[in-house]
This record gives C-alpha cells, structure tokens and sequence, in this order.
C-alpha cells in the first residue's frame, strides 16, 4: 500500500533529480484522457508543494486544453533502475505562455531547448509513494535529440506556423491558446 504525502520529502526530491523520464496525465471533464512520456531536461521542483516542466510543441496539444478546462493534473515518476519506487504528483495546474509574465521568471530555469511552447506549474494537493515492485529494469542510453533537430531546422517562424496548424484544437475540438 502506497504512503500519501502532503509535501514532497527529502527523499521524494533525491529520487527526482534522479528521473530521466516522467508521465503526464490531463483529462477534460468529458472527452479523451491525455497520457504522455516526458523527457529531455523539463521538469524542476520549486517548492515542497510545487513542481514546473517545460512542454515542447508536439504534434497535439492536449495537456493545456484539460489544464485550460480544469487543471487537474498526475505527473507519475518510476524507478527503472535502482530500488523501486513510483511517485504520483496529483494537482492543479496552470499553463504559463510566453507572453505571462511569469515566463521569465520560469524558463530561465530550463536550458534553451527550439521549439518550448508553455511551461506547466503543478500545484501539488497529494503526493502518493508507492512500491513500484512490478516495474522493470531499464537501461538509460540518452536522449533523442530529434525534437530539439525539427524545431531547429524550422525557425521560430517554422515551429509558429507548426503550433498554429496542429496546437490550437484538442482531440475533443477544444480551443487551445498559443498565447
């Protein structure tokens, strides 16, 4: 049985500076769950209870529509190597866009990466640990770098034009804001 937590601990925090790879999950109040993988150097913790990643244009936009609707949000992080663990973030979250004026503020906490779109600040209510025995073992080998070679070979212009074609509606026919 898992431990609920009201703020992250020492040891939550070690075991996410560790964390190579974490899953965002967003749902609408009515309409299709949102899952994905999250990688590259996206996420920082700001406090014990806050939390902040960099989303990069992809070829939906799903997360800031159910945020924009709702801001319910679970970022789940789990060991794939090293003693098993999972940790669940469960919260409210907001979408900060370049024309916030808390993006500067935030995103001078990211390395530059082509292509950032908004960053995602979670403000956790719940944290739940858990065992993670049933989850394998996996070698970290890198990152891709295909996303950060796209949005490069694109230009600003390119990935603008990009996010306006594919970012601005959700699977469900939801308006998403750009800025």
């Amino acid at each position: 049985m898992g431990k609920l937590l009201d703020a992250l601990s020492e040891k939550e925090l070690d075991f996410i500076v560790k964390q190579k790879l974490f899953f965002v999950a967003t749902a609408p109040i009515d309409g299709k769950i949102n899952l994905s993988p999250k990688g590259i150097d996206s996420f920082r913790v700001i406090t014990k209870n806050q939390v902040i990643w960099l989303n990069l244009t992809g070829s939906g936009n799903e997360t800031q529509a159910h945020v924009d609707e709702n801001g319910r949000m679970i970022i789940m992080m789990c060991a794939f190597e090293g003693a098993p663990n999972i940790l669940r973030l469960y919260g409210k979250a907001e979408a900060i866009l370049p024309s916030n004026s808390k993006w500067k503020e935030y995103i001078s906490l990211f390395p530059k990466v082509p292509g950032s779109r908004q960053l995602l600040l979670l403000h956790i209510d719940a944290i739940q640990n858990s065992c993670g025995f049933g989850v394998p073992y996996f070698d970290y080998k890198g990152e891709r770098d295909t996303l950060n070679l796209w949005a490069e070979k694109k230009g600003e212009v390119g990935v603008r034009e990009y996010q306006e074609l594919k970012n601005t509606t959700s699977l469900d026919g939801k308006p998403v804001r750009l800025d």
